[in-house]
């Protein structure tokens, strides 16, 4: 299984796949002006200090943000995700990484609204702290599955739901399948974006097998692979399973994916943009 304190793992690739994906629904979202929420099932404490020992032991961030950081034409698809990122560090050096909730709030105009959870003891007053007094956001210390169950459906009727649970234990593949089972019954319509890494191909093809079973249609895969697969410890790949996209988000990952391969793992990389389930 995965171990997946997130403070060591800030900025790297999966961060970057994640991240791009969840700026581009986002900005799908503000294209109306009818508020949305965004609800964020497992969030972390918010920003990431890439100084701090813990980044520094691992040095991921290095293969991820960092590669792509002082790039010369980046793609114009990235550009709010990138503004969501020099939003928190003065100048051009790179510091501090957002977590989803920054990328979250980065995006978010005067009439919407965010949703946090988080249950670690330590994150959860970091993330407390990182938004204190910010009336657009709601936080709460509790299991982000059993809190997206008493939110649906939202008043707003639109919004993005990020599920980016650890993955340290092997029954979070099959939970994950349970909330979606669960959420879409209370709201059809809302945009559901999964992370995932790949530790073991079998959890996440056992994974897709359950979300198909839930006969829901208009399910994206989406992912980004750093190395081929193993029998070996490590992620080696990360994606993201978006249901009801927009409608623009196949392209433009199309377009972002080569890039990203490009720029993080140019010998060795693969991507794919893939229809599980289409409309």
């Amino acid at each position: 299984m995965l171990s997946y304190r997130h403070s060591f793992h800030a900025g790297n690739h999966a961060d970057v796949v994640k991240h791009i994906v969840q700026s581009l629904i986002l900005n799908s979202l503000t294209q109306k002006d009818k508020p949305f929420v965004y609800h964020d099932t497992h969030s972390g404490v918010g920003r990431y200090d890439l100084t701090h020992e813990w980044s520094e032991k691992t040095g991921e961030y290095k293969q991820g943000i960092a590669r792509i950081w002082d790039q010369a034409n980046l793609p114009e698809e990235i550009t709010s995700y990138l503004d969501a990122i020099k939003t928190l560090n003065d100048g051009e050096e790179l510091r501090y990484y957002p977590g989803s909730p920054r990328v979250g709030r980065a995006h978010l105009r005067r009439q919407d609204r965010m949703v946090l959870t988080e249950l670690h003891p330590s994150d959860y007053p970091l993330l407390e702290q990182e938004f204190h007094r910010d009336r657009q956001v709601s936080i709460y210390k509790e299991d982000g599955f059993a809190r997206l169950k008493a939110s649906l459906p939202p008043k707003e009727r639109r919004g993005l739901v990020l599920i980016d649970p650890p993955y340290e234990l092997a029954k979070e593949y099959r939970d994950v399948v349970t909330a979606i089972g669960q959420s879409h019954k209370r709201w059809a319509t809302g945009i559901y974006a999964i992370w995932y890494p790949v530790v073991n191909r079998h959890d996440i093809d056992d994974m897709i097998n359950g979300l198909k079973k839930l006969d829901i249609r208009n399910i994206l895969q989406i992912e980004l692979g750093v190395s081929p697969d193993t029998n070996e410890r490590g992620m080696t790949a990360s994606g993201m399973i978006v249901i009801n996209p927009p409608w623009k988000l196949e392209s433009q990952m199309n377009d972002i994916l080569p890039f990203l391969k490009e720029a993080i793992a140019p010998a060795t990389g693969h991507f794919k943009v893939e229809w599980i389930v289409p409309e």
